[in-house]
């Protein structure tokens, strides 16, 4: 089957050559999406005949976007945490420790339908890819069932078992380094893309993440990394120097980590709804851009640093706090994200992309930073099908 989108007012390719500036805008424009895949893209007038069509009412439409961060097979939720910070008391992380207890109690079913619930949310708002981590189980068969269970609803799916040093654990980080190096590493690299950990004082230091990153890249996968989140540290510079796809959080940056992920293909991945829901300060994504490095937006959907799966939301508070253009914000949460998932499939409409369409209900791409917090889907497409 074939599907016909016609009639957009304004369509951003993320294509330079297809139209204006670094959206590759069109106007008046139309695109084809035959097998799963955009066949043909250009303006409406010349637009060829499909099985079926879409009529978008001369809205704006786009890529779908690309989370290319969030902790979505948990149990529980952390509300009363969220206010107490919100009464001033500091973000530490040691809530996630909460979580875990949660979701080591949880059955499969129970996780699989708060996943699902949260992937179907994520669609409703645009998120055509998503990226899933583990990292609330912290044994072996917790985190095994925690890759396993995401691979059913998440397009990428990435092992966390180097989130925080479980309780049973104590003092002892070192041995659980061991641990998620050796047994649990065997047993979830075979369901997951990505190798992750949470490089930060309380959680892991640059010699423990080097070992866990090292070990998964032994047994072939690909790192990403929790960097410099709650101060300056190793982690940008470890990313970069492991070839990581991406170096997530970025929110305390020294020059010379700028000027790493500027001189690397390491993507700064930026997470401004965990500033929102922790009150730290927003890391400075124009400082970023300017250097020449890659931005890319996700949410961070957790339960405790942000529970929320809005990637317009991140498109908002990225213009509003971090500095970013509302053009460069959209392609952050679009092409930028799929740079951070080394995706070439996804984040753009050229033909041979997934046929992933976001179709707004404004005439622009711009009103999801104008007008902030106000529900902008009109439809929703991903490989062709509407949402």
């Amino acid at each position: 089957m074939s599907t016909l989108i016609h009639n957009i007012g304004e369509l951003v390719t993320n294509e330079p050559e297809l139209g204006e500036g670094p959206l590759g805008l069109l106007r008046d424009a139309a695109l084809v999406i035959e097998d799963g895949q955009v066949a043909w893209v250009g303006p409406a007038s010349a637009a060829p005949a499909a099985d079926e069509s879409h009529d978008a009412g001369g809205r704006a439409a786009l890529p779908g976007f690309v989370d290319s961060h969030a902790h979505l097979v948990f149990a529980g939720e952390r509300a009363e945490e969220f206010a107490a910070r919100m009464s001033g008391q500091p973000y530490k992380a040691g809530g996630i420790r909460t979580t875990v207890a949660r979701t080591r109690e949880a059955s499969d079913d129970e996780l699989r339908a708060n996943v699902r619930r949260l992937v179907d949310e994520m669609a409703r708002q645009g998120t055509t890819t998503v990226e899933c981590k583990s990292g609330y189980g912290l044994t072996v068969d917790q985190e095994e069932r925690a890759v396993r269970i995401a691979g059913e609803f998440a397009d990428e799916v990435t092992f966390l078992g180097a989130h925080v040093v479980p309780s049973e654990y104590g003092d002892d980080t070192q041995g659980y380094v061991r641990l998620v190096s050796g047994e649990m590493m065997a047993a979830c690299a075979p369901h997951a893309r990505w190798v992750d950990a949470f490089c930060e004082r309380g959680a892991f230091d640059a010699d423990q993440t080097r070992e866990v990153l090292e070990a998964g890249i032994k047994a072939g996968l690909t790192p990403r990394l929790h960097a410099n989140q709650l101060g300056h540290g190793p982690g940008v510079r470890l990313a970069v120097e492991l070839g990581a796809a991406a170096a997530d959080h970025c929110t305390f940056l020294s020059d010379d980590d700028v000027a790493a992920l500027a001189d690397s293909e390491t993507v700064a991945t930026l997470l401004p709804g965990v500033e929102f829901s922790t009150r730290q300060p927003y890391p400075d994504a124009r400082r970023l851009i300017d250097a020449g490095a890659t931005v890319a937006l996700a949410t961070d959907c957790n339960p405790g640093s942000c529970y929320s799966s809005s990637m317009a939301f991140c498109i908002a508070v990225g213009v509003r706090d971090m500095k970013l253009t509302p053009a460069e914000a959209v392609w952050s949460a679009t092409a930028g994200g799929a740079k951070a998932l080394r995706r070439t499939d996804v984040g753009h409409l050229a033909v041979g992309a997934r046929g992933d369409v976001l179709v707004l209900d404004a005439p622009s791409y711009i009103h999801l930073a104008y007008r902030p917090g106000v529900p902008q889907v009109a439809a929703v497409f991903k490989a062709g099908h509407r949402v």
